[in-house]
């Protein structure tokens, strides 16, 4: 995992030293949100993701949900991310600019860029830059204004992942959810301090105590509708047992000792497309063989028996959804 520094490319992990031990996630550097001068057109977009990025993982979930597979092209990286980063590799090719790394398209985008190289990326075709590379930002934009070009027999088709009535509630749950799990298990993985560590585990396992009290009373995290917190969720909890309780140290429970996060997990999991975005062996396989300072020797264990496909009823998506209502 490197960055680059003023356009040159430099192999360096991050840097705990003068935090304490504790893991700093920086800002993403593209942030762009507004498309009231020209609309989005089909064909114009590419997202670049990783099937094994939970943050990339969100993007594909609306992309698929809400019927822009054909409107938004796709390609993916490589699950291994060593001293070149996300690279186009074995099978994993960019039909962009025939780049061999992800990085050669940020400094195609911005030739002095400083900053680390991450997946998702939404690309513009036409001008060949970097739109947005923040996933909470770029699932807004597939929701709204690229939501148009979806198809409409989607499953979300003409439905909002943020309706208006729910949005301060919709913010304050993935305020929480990101700073304690999203991101809190990496504040896990990658503290290199027992307190930065005891700090992060503490806050991740109350959020996810809170999240199991909260989803006892209601189907999903904002109350009867399915909502964009549902899907920022659930792909870190899809990776919660498989990676992040072994891996990274989030080891107080496990996933499946939530009955409640289990079932919103298998839940989403069922949903029309979700399934096909979810490879868990491109997730382990990256996870384990990636952070050598984690797993040094690249061993890659056994995964846990998990049956995502076993009932689930959490309530339909939204009146007319494709889920059976609640008993």
């Amino acid at each position: 995992m490197g960055l680059l520094v003023n356009g040159e490319w430099q192999d360096r992990w991050y840097d705990t030293s003068s935090t304490g031990g504790r893991f700093v996630r920086k800002d993403a550097a593209f942030r762009q949100t507004d498309f009231a001068g020209e609309p989005p057109v089909a064909g114009r977009y590419h997202l670049i993701v990783s099937h094994a990025c939970p943050w990339a993982h969100r993007t594909l979930i609306v992309r698929a949900l809400k019927g822009l597979e054909g409107a938004v092209s796709l390609s993916v990286v490589h699950p291994d991310m060593l001293s070149l980063g996300w690279e186009f590799k074995e099978g994993f090719s960019d039909p962009l600019l025939g780049a061999q790394t992800l990085f050669a398209l940020y400094q195609k985008a911005d030739p002095h860029y400083t900053g680390r190289v991450t997946v998702p990326v939404l690309w513009d075709k036409k001008t060949e830059r970097i739109v947005n590379n923040e996933s909470s930002e770029i699932i807004r934009l597939l929701d709204g204004p690229f939501a148009p070009l979806g198809r409409p027999d989607a499953p979300l088709a003409g439905r909002s992942l943020r309706p208006p009535a729910l949005q301060a509630e919709i913010d304050a749950i993935n305020n929480r959810v990101y700073e304690t799990l999203n991101n809190g298990v990496y504040r896990c993985g990658f503290a290199t301090s027992q307190q930065a560590y005891d700090e992060a585990v503490v806050s991740l396992f109350d959020t996810m105590d809170w999240l199991e009290e909260r989803l006892g009373s209601r189907p999903w995290l904002a109350g009867d509708a399915f909502t964009e917190a549902d899907v920022r969720l659930f792909t870190t909890l899809f990776r919660f047992d498989p990676v992040y309780h072994g891996h990274f140290k989030c080891s107080l429970r496990r996933l499946v000792d939530y009955p409640q996060l289990w079932e919103h997990t298998r839940a989403i999991y069922q949903l029309p497309g979700v399934a096909a975005l979810c490879h868990l062996d491109q997730i382990r396989r990256h996870y384990y063989f990636s952070h050598d300072s984690i797993n040094p020797h690249r061993v890659v264990p056994m995964a846990p028996d998990l049956d995502y496909g076993a009932p689930a009823d959490r309530g339909p998506l939204f009146p007319g959804a494709l889920l059976k209502a609640r008993r």
